[in-house]
């Protein structure tokens, strides 16, 4: 165990541990990129040991229904590409030329791969953080508000449906798909 200098401010101390364990959390985040499959499956097990403990303690309502809408939010930035072929569409008017990078959109135009707005790691990584966060919260009975989970329940699903309705319809307006399986690989040994 490191023991601070005699000179070291305290301040100093915490700022070079938490400096320390902040590389060594890095360190561990970028062995696991490669592993796609097993952080899905692991933050599936999460999700579902978080709703066991929601169904079971038949309380914090409140907390999953927040950790549902952040996931609802990280899904639609997951779905969304990076440069958005709406606003370069108006850009475009604006300034009188779409200099950013686009989708295509008719036959003859260059092909720009699909970038997303958050990509997968960062989904993963922010999904998992407020799916464990949730979990912490649903053993804190300051968190267990009162609340009829009926209402939270259809509420988040008609916010489900539209927001899901509206990117089905952006994609379909602007022809791009977000996901890549099913689609041909080259290359693959």
């Amino acid at each position: 165990m490191d023991v601070p200098e005699p000179d070291q401010s305290p301040f100093t101390a915490v700022t070079a541990h938490t400096s320390r364990l902040t590389r060594q959390y890095q360190a561990y985040l970028d062995a696991s990129t490669p592993y796609t499959t097993y952080r899905w499956v692991g933050s599936g097990v999460l999700l579902l040991a978080f709703f066991l403990r929601i169904v079971l303690a038949q309380g914090w309502y409140i907390v999953a229904y927040t950790v549902g809408i952040y996931l609802l939010n990280l899904f639609l930035a997951f779905l969304t590409p990076k440069f958005d072929p709406s606003l370069t569409q108006d850009e475009g008017l604006e300034d009188g030329d779409a200099g950013s990078p686009s989708l295509p959109t008719k036959k003859d135009e260059e092909f720009r791969p699909f970038i997303r707005r958050l990509p997968e790691f960062k989904f993963w990584h922010s999904a998992t953080r407020a799916i464990a966060i949730g979990f912490v919260c649903c053993w804190l009975p300051i968190f267990d508000i009162p609340v009829f989970w009926p209402v939270l329940v259809m509420y988040w699903i008609i916010l489900f449906v539209m927001t899901m309705r509206r990117q089905i319809q952006h994609m379909i307006k602007y022809r791009y798909v977000p996901f890549s399986f099913g689609k041909t690989r080259y290359g693959r040994s």
